[in-house]
């Protein structure tokens, strides 16, 4: 074999190292100005200027050396090819004498191609040590970010520490901050972080009020005295709505539940990687729940529908909408010290609340979807009115605070009259999640229409402000007739009470923030028209449960299979079995989730034959067009209530 090869044997090579036989330019590897110098440590040196640009200069490396494979690769292929065909020549003339030049040949080739495979299994080798020579630095590169990350959670919690400090020392000396006032462009305070949340709402009501004297009062109600008065029906007294409708019971309903177990949680180190998404889609250990299910939470919106039975008893719409107003706000009252979240109920779950022999109603929730969540619930009262709703949950979290919206509407139809109200909710949010004591904050406005006579209502829950000298949890509205004329003024907090003013008088006010012209009513003196009951004894101990919270979950012999008061996790928490509670309910996730593949891979299947795909259907419920909205929500289809005089439960789904 007569040639010559040069080529670098060591691991060190220069910077250009040809690879020749006998004319053959088998490789050109170049070391594109590729600083690295061997020593005995096995470290690599590399000059300052790669050092400002690390990243850069590895990835050009890696780069380059990809190259040099990919050459080889290609080399590889070529004289593999020709000494195979070397190959195929030799079995031609195994019976020739004459076969010296061709066995060269094939020497030759294979000569070229070991050198080649050298060359390659080299390359392979400096990409190899450049990979590990620089995933140190990586690794130190990636320690430096954990360590700043670390640090600015720390620098945020300080902030937040700093922050309670401030809010703290103000509530004990508000007069301190006396010379602080609001801008008409908002508060000053920059640290008022749901400045930007709530930034559709105005700074300030847009009318002013004010009492009339006792001779106008005379005058102007006297000729309304048997109908209303103050903005409650005659036939009604406030002693009547202050007082509270549990004793009308005829059925002893439990009134305390296992105290909450002083379970410590360091709720920020759970929340702090959930920021920006939506909650319904992370898993939480129970710690963070309350013992009832959203469709009870949803169900809790009954506890004041005595405002509706006396509202069903209205003869005007316009008083009417005062009452219903009201029920609206009141579903509130007992969010004010409930900061923990409910159970996100499973697809299929349901709850009843049968109150018929109690409160002449009964009502029946489902959860029709799971992505997003959503539930449907329907209450038909013996007293006049039927309300159904299709709410879906949309959170999320935002560093210091979560928001909770509701989506959807709710709706309320009376039987004597056909007057039918439709309204929303409002925004949820729960504060101080990094540091300080959890507290709860309504905001946002209602509207309130009544379809049928056309007559509105709009309700401003003002959000809480440090420097606000307004009432905390303010909510104020007027009720307009379907002409846009004024009639009341209801004003009150979402936490407490609500009252409504006769308006005996309109004008128009001097101008407001922004040039916007402010109305000032002349009303009769407010009267009550709702007020929170009191909370039971203990209920600090018991998740700040109404009296009505505190029944929701008692046992009930005959609900079907799938009511929330037979979920097992929900059921062990109350119990304060908090770790036994978690177990069931990582169990009950994961079948879940293992019945949600079954069905997307019948879809599959469904789709791939060319079938036509339905999704989940509900069992209790059915998706339609809302004539006067036109909006797409769940009706109630019917059957529960004959179901369960049946107890036929044999189409419910095994959801437990």
């Amino acid at each position: 074999m007569g040639g010559r090869f040069a080529a670098g044997q060591g691991q060190c090579h220069p910077p250009y190292a040809s690879l020749r036989w006998n004319g053959y330019i088998i490789l050109n590897v170049v070391h594109r100005a590729f600083p690295v110098h061997c020593d005995d440590s096995g470290d690599e040196v590399s000059v300052p200027q790669e050092d400002r640009v690390l990243n850069q200069g590895v990835l050009k490396t890696l780069a380059s050396k990809l190259d040099d494979l990919s050459t080889c690769n290609e080399l590889i292929g070529k004289h593999g090819a020709a000494l195979q065909r070397s190959l195929s020549e030799l079995e031609d003339l195994r019976g020739s004498t004459d076969n010296t030049d061709k066995v060269k040949a094939v020497n030759e080739r294979a000569t070229l191609f070991r050198i080649t495979s050298n060359a390659m299994i080299n390359a392979c080798r400096e990409f190899l040590d450049v990979a590990e020579s620089h995933s140190q630095r990586w690794q130190k590169a990636l320690h430096y970010e954990r360590e700043q990350r670390h640090h600015l959670e720390e620098t945020i919690e300080q902030l937040a520490k700093q922050h309670n400090s401030l809010e703290r020392a103000w509530r004990e000396n508000p007069t301190s901050y006396t010379g602080v006032e609001r801008s008409q462009e908002g508060d000053v305070s920059d640290e008022n972080e749901e400045a930007e949340f709530f930034d559709a709402m105005e700074d300030s009501q847009a009318f002013i009020t004010v009492t009339a004297t006792s001779n106008i009062q005379h005058k102007r109600s006297g000729s309304n005295q048997s109908m209303m008065s103050g903005g409650l029906p005659g036939d009604w007294t406030e002693n009547e709505t202050s007082g509270t409708n549990h004793v009308q019971l005829r059925r002893t309903r439990r009134s305390r539940i296992p105290d909450k177990p002083n379970y410590s949680l360091n709720l920020w180190s759970i929340m702090k990687n959930c920021i920006g998404k939506d909650l319904s889609k992370i898993p939480m250990p129970v710690n963070f729940n309350e013992p009832l299910s959203m469709l009870q939470r949803l169900t809790e919106d009954l506890e004041y529908s005595e405002l509706l039975d006396r509202a069903a008893r209205c003869e005007s719409s316009i008083e009417q909408m005062c009452l219903v107003a009201a029920f609206s706000v009141s579903s509130y009252s007992t969010t004010v010290h409930r900061t923990a979240k409910p159970f996100n109920p499973l697809l299929g779950e349901t709850y009843e609340l049968d109150r018929l022999e109690e409160y002449g109603y009964r009502s029946i929730c489902e959860q029709v979807s799971h992505h997003p969540p959503a539930a449907a619930h329907h209450v038909t009262s013996q007293r006049g009115w039927t309300l159904w709703q299709h709410i879906t949950i949309d959170s999320k979290f935002r560093g210091k605070y979560i928001s909770v919206m509701p989506l959807g509407n709710i709706h309320l139809q009376f039987h004597s009259n056909g007057n039918r109200y439709v309204w929303s909710k409002v925004t949820s949010t729960v504060h101080n999640i990094i540091v300080g004591k959890l507290w709860i904050d309504q905001s946002g406005d209602i509207d309130i229409v009544n379809t049928t006579t056309k007559d509105t209502c709009r309700l401003k829950f003002s959000p809480y402000s440090y420097f606000s000298r307004d009432v905390p949890r303010k909510v104020t509205g007027v009720v307009e007739d379907r002409e846009a004329t004024a009639h009341y003024i209801l004003s009150g907090t979402w936490d407490e009470k609500m009252e409504s003013a006769k308006i005996v008088e309109s004008s128009q006010g001097c101008g407001g923030s922004e040039g916007k012209q402010k109305m000032v009513y002349q009303t009769l003196q407010p009267k009550l028209l709702w007020k929170k009951y009191p909370l039971p004894d203990n209920a600090e101990n018991m998740h700040f449960f109404s009296c009505l919270a505190l029944s929701l979950n008692e046992s009930e012999e005959g609900v079907a299979p799938t009511d929330s008061r037979l979920r097992p996790d929900q059921r062990l928490m109350e119990a304060g079995l908090w770790d036994e509670a978690n177990i069931q309910k990582q169990r009950i996730e994961d079948h879940q989730r293992v019945e949600r593949k079954r069905r997307d891979a019948q879809a599959n299947q469904a789709l791939e034959e060319g079938q036509d795909i339905e999704g989940y259907q509900p069992l209790w419920f059915e998706k339609r067009t809302d004539d006067s909205t036109g909006e797409s929500t769940y009706i109630y289809r019917g059957g529960y209530w004959e179901a369960k005089d049946r107890q036929d439960w044999n189409q419910c789904p095994e959801i437990y």
